[in-house]
């Protein structure tokens, strides 16, 4: 017997066209709308464990290689080693995501990511303190989330209505920011109360609320004649064709690229702790500066009922990239600690303004039989602009100093997005 659910959003959607509008506190908090689907509702609350339990593993992995090899550089020899698996999965998982129905692609690959999970937990508890061991598991693990991420964020078109795709991609772009936050000092305050091996077996614990709630999601198969056709390197080529023609899509992505690679400025973050905040101790200045982004992603998603109801998306997609390079700009010229945690706040809220409405784009813009390969290029926009931007920024900062290089790099951000705005007047006119 078939225990997925067969749903539709269409009652949903005029239910929100009949209800009144917010007044009060309520127009300025989270835009709720969409958890009214009971299929999104309990996909979105499972990420709230994930989102925590992947930090977990996120501090573990190279907590345990650096314990290992006591060496640095492996645990970025180890990062490299989960990006170009997780890079080349994304292509090929967002060309199987149309190919195939994307909730039993969401139940594999949830459930690979979980043994793979428990397997990171048999090795710590074993003791077998083998790297090539680690970083064989984290490769396989990030392939695993490659392949996931583009059905994931694919199949939310198909459970709640267009005009609430702003509020669902608030609700979950809080949840995992939230994670960022609370993840790492969760691992922090556990590592020495309970130790690494466990860390790994509460991740994987997690994981199987995610693939309970993938279980109970409707079916998803492929809509028209998407499912006569392979996911292949030909069809992985047809959504980059895609992209070109479509210069809406086109400039979604080019605006992410431009903020993060110009614009991101955590490669500098422990230089300017050790010599511009250094006054405030250098460990507390380096955990503010990290903690500023993400708490201001946090703050922007619990109070996005401010824009989420917005139209005009194009337009918020510019507005909130240049108000990123604004804030990244002043963050470089203050030398007052608590005054660079307002501007990389600032900086948070633009990044989650960004990130509603690039997705909401993405998967009102594309068709169904699209939608799959253009999360693939996005998850590989997403995860490899700040990697570049580290490459970018180090150099830029060991040339002309961390000041001058971060505000130098938010200034570019918004010369070149105005000018890519002005250029290309189909992302202006964007609207839902």
């Amino acid at each position: 017997m078939d225990t997925s659910e067969s749903s539709t959003t269409e009652p949903d959607a005029a239910t929100d066209a009949a209800a009144p509008p917010r007044r009060g506190w309520r127009r300025w908090a989270m835009d709720t709308r969409p958890l009214s689907v009971p299929a999104y509702r309990r996909l979105w609350t499972s990420t709230i464990v994930t989102a925590v339990g992947s930090q977990l593993t996120a501090v573990a992995v190279p907590k345990q290689i650096y314990d290992v090899t006591h060496s640095s550089a492996w645990v970025g020899y180890a990062s490299l080693a989960g990006l170009v698996p997780m890079v080349a999965f994304a292509l090929w998982g967002g060309a199987v995501a149309d190919t195939v129905d994307r909730r039993k692609l969401l139940l594999v690959t949830n459930t690979g990511i979980a043994v793979t999970s428990l397997l990171f937990w048999v090795q710590a508890v074993t003791g077998m303190e083998s790297v090539v061991v680690l970083m064989v598991l984290l490769a396989c693990q990030q392939a695993f989330f490659g392949l996931n991420s583009p059905a994931r964020n694919a199949s939310i078109a198909r459970l709640v209505p267009a005009e609430q795709l702003p509020a669902a991609n608030a609700l979950g772009s809080t949840v995992m920011q939230t994670g960022l936050v609370a993840g790492p000092l969760l691992a922090g305050v556990l590592i020495p109360v309970i130790g690494l091996p466990e860390l790994y077996l509460i991740d994987a614990v997690a994981l199987c609320v995610t693939v309970w709630a993938v279980f109970r999601l409707p079916a998803l198969p492929p809509l028209g004649e998407a499912a006569a056709r392979r996911a292949g390197v030909r069809e992985i080529a047809a959504g980059f064709r895609y992209i070109s023609r479509h210069k809406v899509l086109l400039l979604s992505f080019l605006a992410d690229i431009v903020a993060m690679v110009l614009g991101m400025p955590r490669a500098l973050f422990p230089q300017l702790a050790a010599q511009t905040y250094h006054s405030y101790g250098e460990g507390l200045a380096l955990g503010v500066l990290f903690a500023g982004i993400p708490v201001g992603a946090v703050l922007g998603g619990l109070f996005s009922g401010v824009f989420s109801r917005a139209h005009r998306h194009g337009w918020m997609v510019i507005g909130a990239v240049v108000g990123w390079g604004v804030a990244v700009a002043g963050f470089g010229l203050t030398r007052n600690l608590w005054v660079a945690l307002a501007f990389l706040a600032a900086a948070g809220v633009a990044d989650m303004v960004s990130m509603v409405f690039r997705g909401a784009i993405l998967l009102s813009a594309a068709t169904d039989e699209m939608r799959g390969r253009m999360q693939g290029v996005f998850t590989v926009v997403v995860a490899g602009g700040p990697r570049l931007a580290d490459v970018l920024h180090g150099t830029a900062g060991s040339v002309f100093g961390p000041r001058a290089a971060v505000a130098g790099g938010g200034a570019l951000v918004v010369v070149v997005m105005l000018a890519l705005a002005a250029a290309v007047p189909a992302l202006r006119r964007y609207r839902i």
